[in-house]
Order: structure tokens, then sequence, then C-alpha cells
């Protein structure tokens, strides 16, 4: 996985065989902080959720550490599968063995992505609403939650006011072909 300085990217991985990774409230947070601790001096994310079997960011690679990030990554969710492991008696490999990330290469695909990643909990049939799932930036966007950890202003740029993002957010998730839904 290549990723390169001052790019976007979606990053993202499943579990091995659809076994739920996050179990609980404490593993969602606990994923989370590690993830912060693990990206604090290279990525800054801009959207994200936490799905029961899989994660999505979208970030912006702020170092030229190409190598490191890779190691960040694989320590990230190999020191998660131990604690979960750990907690729930089990054994073995939790992810996928590959994390895939895709270049977002325009400002609308930027957007859309965002948009997307939000919308993951309606379409798993979780919630009916965006701002329901605790697990995502989207209660940070439209003012819900006070979170830290995504960086809204490059989103705010082409939507300048919650009720815009808001209205963007709900047209678009009609709009993706249920094919590209991961």
């Amino acid at each position: 996985m290549d990723l390169y300085h001052n790019q976007y990217y979606h990053l993202y991985n499943r579990s091995n065989n659809k076994e739920v990774v996050f179990r609980s409230h404490d593993n969602y947070l606990y994923f989370l902080t590690k993830y912060r601790e693990a990206f604090r001096d290279s990525l800054e994310t801009i959207a994200y959720c936490l799905m029961p079997t899989h994660f999505h960011f979208l970030v912006r690679v702020t170092t030229a550490d190409k190598l490191g990030l890779q190691n960040s990554l694989g320590k990230l969710l190999s020191s998660y599968t131990r604690a979960v492991n750990k907690r729930y008696h089990r054994h073995g490999s939790l992810f996928q063995p590959h994390s895939k990330s895709k270049l977002v290469d325009s400002e609308k695909y930027l957007l859309t992505l965002t948009a997307y990643i939000h919308q993951n909990p309606i379409r798993s049939k979780l919630t009916q609403r965006q701002e329901e799932w605790i697990y995502s930036s989207y209660q940070d966007y439209i003012g819900i939650r006070k979170g830290t950890l995504p960086n809204k202003a490059i989103i705010f740029e082409y939507c300048k006011t919650i009720e815009e993002f808001q209205s963007f957010s709900e047209q678009t998730i009609n709009q993706i072909n249920p094919r590209f839904w991961v």
C-alpha cells in the first residue's frame, strides 16, 4: 500500500469471515484511541466510520514516511487484535491481511466519499439516520458532538454550513451505486 505525502486516501479493512470485531462500546473507543496514537503525526483524519465488521477512514497523509505508515497500520490492527483475543478468549487474526487504500483524486470524490463513509450504518440497516451512529465523524460534522479527531475544515470549504453539509449527505445516499459499497 503506497500512501504519498499530501494526498487524500480512503483506508478500509474488513474482518475475516464477517466476524464482529467491535463487540462493545469500549471496543470502538479503544480502537479510535489506538488509531489516534498511531497516526497523530502522519495522518490527518477527515472522516471515519467504525462498523461492527469493518472500518473506513478518509485521510490526508502528512508524512513522507510511507514505510512508517504501513508499519503503524499493521501495529494498530495487530495490537487491537491481541486485545480482543485476550478479552474474548479467542485466537487468530480479526482483519483481512491487507488493508485497502484508494487515492482520492478529485474534490467531487472527496465530498462523495465523506458522505459514503457516514452512510455506512444506514446501508447496513444499523440506523435509519446518520446522526444516530455514534461511531462515525458525522455527529462531529453536524455539531452534535465536539470530537477532535476529524478535521472538518476541508469539507466545509465546499459545504459552507452544517445545513448544506446535511443536505448534501442526504441527497448523496441515493446517488451512490450499491455495487460500490464496501
